[in-house]
Order: structure tokens, then sequence, then C-alpha cells
């Protein structure tokens, strides 16, 4: 049986030996299946692709694919994961804080017949900043309470699935992606598996607070219209308040026979109030239909591809 390893990489010149190393001795402790590894070079600016091509030309098990430029992890997990063969696809990263050594015990797992996916999940964050784990945690206590599906909390993109899974998870191909929401929501059974966190084994992490905050709201957005319809209920609050606003202007001003200097002020007041919630509800209410079709109906490609593997070979072969 071909089991496929995918993993996406961006700027991982220092981390990859030492990846390809660990994976090496996990096909050497289950010979019983057949490996290809397929690297996704998400237009790294260092010598990433060189390591890859060097890789690829000493092993036939390893595939790599280069994209033009950075489309983001996401696209470079969708592109492995379409390119991937095998009835078992693996997914990891490619810094080893997905540790390879959990593979076999995930191997083990699948075949028993007894889930779908094999994922895991960070018991722990340490060595990770305070400030980052606790926006993370409220995170995934905020998108599992607002949203259909439920995403555990420490959910790590590491997993081994099935090729229905995977089928299932290609068939999704929507252009904003959050992959965590995305293998939540095709369901299938899935065992987790718990692990303390890892410190990467080389470079620099890619993630940056900003850059995880807004990762975030992309979660939220893809899977809930909670957003709008706070903004429509906003707006319903602001024509009430604009109603007893005027209500206690009246009250104010004839039972208490206290008039304001500036006449029609309170009034004009009440209805710009009353007409601009008015407005803010009516965007809210087009906005739970356009935003789902605002970024769909462009049609724009999730990745594209410069160079892999399979061409080269395609290539020389011709030659």
């Amino acid at each position: 049986m071909l089991v496929s390893l995918m993993v996406p990489c961006y700027n991982e010149e220092e981390a990859l030996p030492f990846l390809y190393e660990a994976l090496c001795k996990v096909m050497d402790e289950c010979p019983k299946y057949s490996y290809e590894l397929i690297f996704v070079n998400d237009g790294s600016r260092d010598k990433t692709l060189q390591v890859l091509k060097d890789m690829a030309a000493k092993d036939p098990r390893v595939r790599y694919i280069s994209f033009s430029r950075n489309f983001g992890k996401e696209a470079a997990m969708y592109a492995g994961l379409s390119a991937a063969k095998g009835e078992w696809i693996g997914l990891l990263d490619a810094d080893m804080q997905d540790p390879p050594s959990l593979l076999p015990e995930m191997f083990e797992t699948l075949e028993s017949g007894e889930c779908d996916i094999v994922a895991t999940r960070r018991v722990s964050r340490k060595g990770e900043p305070p400030i980052r784990s606790f926006f993370a945690r409220r995170f995934y206590r905020l998108i599992n309470k607002f949203t259909d599906v439920e995403i555990v909390d420490g959910a790590r993109d590491f997993r081994v699935m099935t090729r229905p899974v995977v089928n299932a998870i290609l068939s999704l191909s929507e252009r904003q992606r959050f992959s965590k929401g995305i293998f939540a929501w095709v369901g299938f059974r899935t065992k987790w598996l718990e692990f303390e966190n890892v410190e990467r084994i080389a470079g620099e992490t890619k993630w940056s607070f900003w850059s995880l905050f807004l990762y975030a709201i992309e979660g939220i957005v893809s899977f809930t219209t909670a957003p709008l319809r706070i903004a429509t209920l906003v707006g319903f609050f602001i024509s009430c308040l604009s109603f007893g606003y005027l209500v206690y202007y009246f009250v104010h001003a004839i039972m208490l026979r206290i008039w304001d200097d500036v006449p029609g002020y309170p009034s004009l007041l009440s209805f710009m109030l009353f007409l601009g919630g008015m407005v803010l509800m009516a965007l809210g209410i087009i906005g739970e239909y356009l935003a789902k079709t605002y970024i769909e109906v462009k049609h724009r490609p999730l990745y594209v591809i410069s160079e892999d593997s399979e061409s080269k070979k395609e290539e020389k072969e011709e030659d």
C-alpha cells in the first residue's frame, strides 16, 4: 500500500535535512508500506528548492512542487493533497514541530480500521510566548461558540487520512481556506493523539502575531456569518436607541416644559440615528449573501506552479 507524506515548505532549507532523515527512519521502521514524499515549495526565498532538487535526485521517493511565488500554507497543503497518489495521506510541517516519530503509531491506529483520520493535538504550549498562547485559547473558544464545527483546542494540521477523506477535502475548492475548519467540517471518524509542544529544529518561525491574528479572522469568517449577524443586531439596537432618545426628548421637553435652545436638533439627531441604524442593519443583511460570494466568484486559482519533479522527469525522458 502506498503512503503519501506531504510537507509544505517556506524558507526551510535548514530544517529539511533533519526532517528527511527522520522520515527515512520512519520508512525503515515501517517497511510494509511503500512511500512517496511530496514537498511543496511555497515560493521560498532561500535555498529550499535546491535542497528539494538534491533530495529528489538521490531518492526516487521524493517529489517536489514549486510555486511561482508565496501563496500561503493553505494553498501549499491543497496542492500537496491534490498531487498525492497514496491510499493514506499524511500531512506534517517541515520544522519538526510535528514529530515524525508519531507516524508509526498513527499508521497502526489507522490500520486497525477504528477511524478514518488520525490527528494530533498539543496538550501544552511550553516555549510559546504567553500572549500568543492566551489569544490562541480564546480563539478556539470563540470559533467553537460561533460555528457549527468543533475544532479541538491545540489541534495541529499533522494527521494521516484515508483516501475518501482527502477526496472530500479536495472537493471543497473554496479559495479562502481554513484547513482546521475544513478537516472538522468533512467529518469522518477521528482519533486524536496528544503530544507535548516541540520547538522547531532549525530556522525561524514564519508566523508573527499579526499573521496569526489575520489567520484567526479568516477561520471565523470562513465558517460563520456571526460577525455579519452582530452588525445586524448593532444596527437594530441603534434604531431602538434612537426611539428611546426621542421618547426621552418629548418627556423632557413637554412634561417638564424644558425646551432646547436649538429647535429641531434633538428630533433631527434621533432620525439620523434611526436611519443610520436601518442602513447598517440592511448592509448586514446584504453582507450575509455578499460575503459568501465575493471571493469565490473571481475563480482565481489557489496557486501557480513554476516547476515540479514530475515534469522534470518527463523532460529528461523526452531528451
